[in-house]
Order: structure tokens, then C-alpha cells, then sequence
């Protein structure tokens, strides 16, 4: 199992691949939730719904995200869902959206379960260009690591259908800063 100590060390990992050139905030630039505390379980109606799956016990609601402080500077931001203990050893992408507009400053409930236009939808490991919830197996809960970067591209600079490595790549010195939130979930 990839412990927490291992996903914080990645995320910084990627700011330090991305860059971060002068982040001179107003204060610590955070990503939050009141839908989950960092570190705890996501709720059951945040997990997947693919009836196919068994381990799909939810109804797909995206957990409400909220964020702050951005960067002076920022022009966007992108924001993905990641687990890196699902399908070893590449781990599963829930959720890749970026070429989001400065002046938003999260997504509500239920928002990001289908597209939207607040955001340029990428392409997960499902193939969805929006938010695909946990389908994890009974057992040792897998880490959902929620990635916000605030970037210094304008919010049309990218095109739809980035996978998650595409759009690290097309992030290349482009991050100002990153910040992370971590929910935990396993089928009951």
C-alpha cells in the first residue's frame, strides 16, 4: 500500500517538474472540502455507480471542493483526481479537468459529475471527461488524491481530451503552485 507520506511526496514531486516561479499569495493556497476532511473517508454517494462493477456501491456525486489564496498571477487552474494504489502499478485517474477560470473558486456538490462549462474536461482512465467516483474493493482503503495547480495559461490554451500525462506534459513550467486534499474510500 502506498502510504500518505508517498502521495504528498508525488504531488510535490510534480510541482517540482512544473515549476514555481515567484507564488507570491495572500496568504497559503489551499484546496478543501466540506464534503470530507483531508485525510478521511469520502461519503458512499461520492463512489462510483457502474453497475457492471460490483465495487461500485454509490451514486457518483462529486464531493464539493472549494479553493483559496491562488497565486498572483494565476490565469487557470487544473485540477485532477488520482489513486495511485488502484490497478498497480499505474494507478487509476478519476477525474483530469483543467483550463478553469481564475474567478472560480470551487465546484459544489454533484457539479462535476457530469461536463460543465466552468471547466475543459480531460480524459480519465474510464475515458470520461468528467468526475468518475471510487469503484474500490473491499479491504484496505485506497488514498483519492485531489491536485489543484493554478497555472499562468489563459483557460482556452488547452485542448479537450488530455489525459492525465499529456496534460502534465502540456504543463511543463507552467505551475505556479500546486495544493492537494486527500479522501480515503473502500467498499463497505
Amino acid at each position: 500500500m502506498i502510504g500518505r507520506g508517498s502521495i504528498l511526496a508525488g504531488a510535490v514531486a510534480l510541482v517540482a517538474v512544473c515549476g514555481v516561479p515567484d507564488a507570491k499569495a495572500q496568504g497559503v493556497f489551499t484546496l478543501s472540502s466540506p464534503s470530507f476532511k483531508d485525510g478521511e473517508r469520502l461519503a458512499v454517494k461520492n463512489a462510483g455507480n457502474n453497475k457492471s462493477n460490483p465495487n461500485c456501491v454509490g451514486e457518483n456525486v462529486s464531493p464539493a471542493l472549494n479553493w483559496a489564496n491562488p497565486p498572483e498571477g494565476t490565469k487557470s487552474y487544473a485540477l485532477l483526481m488520482f489513486d495511485p494504489e488502484g490497478r498497480p502499478p499505474v494507478g487509476v485517474s478519476h477525474w483530469v479537468a483543467y483550463g478553469i477560470a481564475p474567478s472560480v473558486t470551487g465546484f459544489a456538490e454533484g457539479e462535476v459529475t457530469k461536463t460543465s462549462d466552468k471547466y475543459v474536461g480531460g480524459m480519465s482512465t474510464q475515458k470520461l471527461p468528467s468526475y468518475s467516483g471510487p469503484c474500490t474493493p473491499a479491504g484496505a482503503p485506497h488514498h483519492y488524491t485531489f491536485t489543484l495547480m493554478a497555472t499562468d495559461l489563459e483557460p482556452a490554451a488547452l485542448k479537450e481530451g488530455m489525459t492525465r500525462d499529456e496534460l502534465f506534459k502540456a504543463l511543463d513550467g507552467h505551475v505556479k503552485s500546486a495544493t492537494g486534499l486527500i479522501g480515503t474510500f473502500s467498499k463497505p
